[in-house]
């Protein structure tokens, strides 16, 4: 038996934008169309637009020349921006549609979970559901009732197993689609972003459920936006960007390739700007503008780790507040708090913000962050009150490489987070 579970060869998907399909026609639509088509065209000409004709024949390749293989066993992610052709990759794969061009072998029984209601027939309850996807995965109904209970118990819905599928909430109908397709023993599991419709118990859950597929030695193609759980889950990952293969290899390697390009695409102010906005008066506290300074008071080209500088909040209040505390959150690209610093903690001092403008530094004399990129948070608090401002995501940070322990090498991601200031000591014993 061969290795390889799926093998794709220039895999290329063509869609039509705009007109209609001929087969629907009436013959009313095409005397009209007769007709009117040589006064369509000249108006458009007049305008300067292209001929209405040819826009009606439009197309756009959502996937062109995909070629990758996925052995037996393996865990491969797929990661990618909104309209990548990463949907588009798997619907082919589970013969959903068929590619323009190109061809996908695939070898092994498939379970596939695309979008919120995929094989499910609404009509039907959860129960009849389950029957009609473990015939469809080519079971007999004998397997079937061996898997039912751990189905059912695993989707949480056993006191709506028996009610039509189309009164479920989008939880249930994930919860209930999960179950089934990860407990109908398919040899290649195929999941796409649905998980995300699910509560975060759930998606532990999932994942969970999915390690375990895994050790069992099934075949998982899984997409996701979310980053930790690809770098958890998979061996592989493949980053697809315009319809096409953009990297394809190591999860670390990949998946810092792809955060590197978006952190690069985000960035839309000068160096050493993080954020910047217009005062918003609705709001009791409004942040500005965020800066990276250093010891010179200059705005930092690059951040280094160990270097000495301070993250400058400029701020505006509507009205004078009493007792408030800022905080500085930096986070990884996945979302994994690594350092969170306020302004009061426990025992220190709060601040008395006066109505208008205002700015607060938080200063490093040594900055601790290893060389990668990360999330600033930013919030302003009463502490133990309310939040004024949380924002968790207010900018991307990179932290540039720089060999701060004179070794050679440079503290950095996903090796470590945190680079501290330390020694070392030894002291031999005799023996």
């Amino acid at each position: 038996m061969s290795d390889i579970a799926i093998n794709t060869d220039n895999l290329s998907k063509q869609y039509r934008l705009g007109g209609r399909l001929h087969k629907f026609r009436t013959l009313r639509d095409t005397l009209t169309d007769f007709f009117t088509l040589p006064f369509r065209r000249t108006k458009s000409l007049l305008r300067g637009k292209p001929d209405g004709a040819a826009n009606m024949n439009q197309t756009i390749w959502a996937l062109r020349e995909v070629s990758f293989e996925v052995k037996r066993g393996e865990v491969v992610g797929i990661i990618g921006p909104n309209g990548a052709g990463k949907t588009t990759l798997l619907k082919i794969l589970s013969r959903i549609t068929e590619p323009t061009e190109g061809f996908a072998e695939i070898h092994g029984r498939v379970g596939s979970l695309l979008e919120v209601g995929t094989g499910f027939h609404p009509e039907l309850t959860g129960r009849e559901n389950i029957y009609l996807n473990g015939a469809i995965l080519g079971m007999k109904k004998a397997e079937i009732e061996q898997k039912f209970d751990e189905i059912v118990d695993f989707a949480e819905i056993e006191k709506f197993i028996d009610t039509p599928v189309k009164h479920y909430s989008s939880g249930m109908y994930v919860r209930l689609a999960f179950s089934v397709a990860a407990h109908l023993e398919p040899e290649i599991l195929i999941i796409d972003e649905v998980l995300a419709v699910g509560d975060a118990a759930f998606q532990r859950k999932c994942l969970g459920k999915m390690r375990d597929d895994v050790k069992e030695g099934r075949t998982v193609l899984f997409v996701s936006h979310n980053l930790a759980a690809i770098d958890k889950l998979c061996q592989k990952a493949i980053w697809i960007d315009k319809g096409r293969i953009n990297m394809s290899g190591s999860t670390v390697e990949v998946i810092s390739a792809y955060e590197k390009t978006t952190t690069d695409r985000k960035s839309g102010y000068p160096p050493g700007v993080l954020f910047e906005a217009p005062i918003n008066e609705k709001q009791r506290c409004s942040l500005r503008r965020i800066e990276v300074v250093g010891t010179n008071d200059q705005l930092l080209q690059t951040l280094h780790t160990g270097d000495t500088l301070a993250f400058r909040i400029h701020y505006h209040c509507s009205e004078k507040i009493s007792s408030a505390a800022f905080t500085l959150d930096f986070s990884t690209p996945m979302g994994i708090r690594v350092l969170r610093l306020s302004s009061s903690p426990l025992g220190g001092v709060y601040l008395d913000l006066p109505k208008g403008e205002g700015m607060v530094d938080c200063i490093f004399e040594w900055f601790p962050l290893a060389a990668g990129i990360y999330k600033l948070g930013v919030g302003i608090a009463i502490p133990h009150r309310e939040w004024l401002l949380e924002v968790r995501d207010l900018s991307d940070i990179t932290v540039s490489e720089k060999d701060v322990y004179s070794s050679g090498f440079s503290p950095q991601c996903p090796r470590t987070l945190i680079a501290a200031q330390h020694s070392w000591q030894h002291v031999h014993l005799k023996s």
